[in-house]
């Protein structure tokens, strides 16, 4: 079995819902307490074993380039004034030359598109896609949970939670054959389906490792849900065809960065969690909530 060495970054999307602020700025470079969206992804792909790094963009996406590019200026100013945790801080976001490609998606045809749209730099092995929308915190990322489990069970695995059943027209929903645990061996997946109609209460989220012949059903795909080249269908066909898809339950707690209350709740939990911060954050946090109290 190939070992998943490659991910891809969908990044093409407009950011409408986090207006005006994305008229200027891709999402993906809004900062989580002091880091953009994109930078945590990509640390969880590395902690993975991720080498190559693919992103799918659009027109207006020319900050997310550069964020990954080395700034001489800035570096030489830090390495003068002495400041090397900054300098390090800094030098871990540059990204080596080959290391990094972008494609573009000129048409907005939805995420089974998008991924498509990297088809001649994958090859015949297995790849991750990776939806910075979707942060997770955890104590080991949860991509490289599912590396560890797809060494061992193989064909394509979806991360998974699960959602409670108001929920399931947001999501793509796993219908499921057997339950191991962590791993539940998939029968079905429906796409944003009605309470009545969702098959369990299994949502996926934007973690995959996927095959090659994922990316060959995809290029069969017709539009789905939406109008739009949906992957869950490109996956769903491999239920049929192998009988080979897996939902994976991560150990973590995931945060929806693309909406605005759940990017407010993880700044909330990510600057917490941070030594330098908690302190001085909490007893804020602490102060609003009763002031809050006192005015009910």
């Amino acid at each position: 079995m190939k070992r998943v060495s490659k991910a891809i970054f969908p990044v093409a999307g407009l950011g409408t819902r986090f207006l005006p602020a994305t008229k200027s700025i891709p999402k993906e470079i809004m900062t989580l307490v002091d880091r953009p969206l994109i930078q945590y992804a990509i640390d969880e792909a590395r902690a993975a074993g991720i080498k190559e790094f693919i992103f799918v963009t659009a027109r207006g996406k020319s900050a997310l380039e550069d964020y990954f590019d080395v700034a001489p200026e800035l570096e030489n100013t830090l390495r003068k004034k002495g400041k090397n945790e900054l300098l390090k801080t800094l030098k871990s976001t540059n990204m080596d030359s080959g290391e990094i490609a972008y494609m573009r998606q000129n048409k907005a045809l939805g995420l089974g598109h998008a991924v498509w749209c990297a088809r001649r730099l994958l090859g015949n092995e297995p790849f991750a896609v990776i939806l910075p929308d979707d942060v997770i915190a955890a104590e080991k990322p949860c991509l490289q949970q599912m590396v560890e489990a797809h060494a061992e069970i193989g064909g394509n695995m979806v991360a998974a939670m699960e959602v409670p059943p108001e929920m399931a027209s947001s999501y793509g929903m796993l219908d499921i054959k057997e339950d191991m645990g962590s791993v539940v061996s998939v029968k079905g997946m429906v796409e944003k389906p009605t309470v009545a109609d969702a098959p369990s209460n299994l949502a996926v989220i934007g973690r995959y490792i996927l095959t090659p012949d994922v990316m060959r059903n995809l290029n069969k795909a017709k539009s789905g849900a939406g109008g739009e080249i949906q992957l869950t269908d490109a996956i769903a066909a491999e239920i049929e065809n192998s009988d080979n898809v897996y939902g994976y339950r991560f150990r973590g707690q995931r945060y929806d960065c693309g909406s605005k209350a759940g990017f407010l709740q993880a700044t909330v939990a990510f600057g917490l969690a941070r030594e330098e911060l908690s302190g001085e954050f909490s007893q804020f946090l602490e102060g609003m909530m009763a002031t809050r109290k006192a005015a009910q």
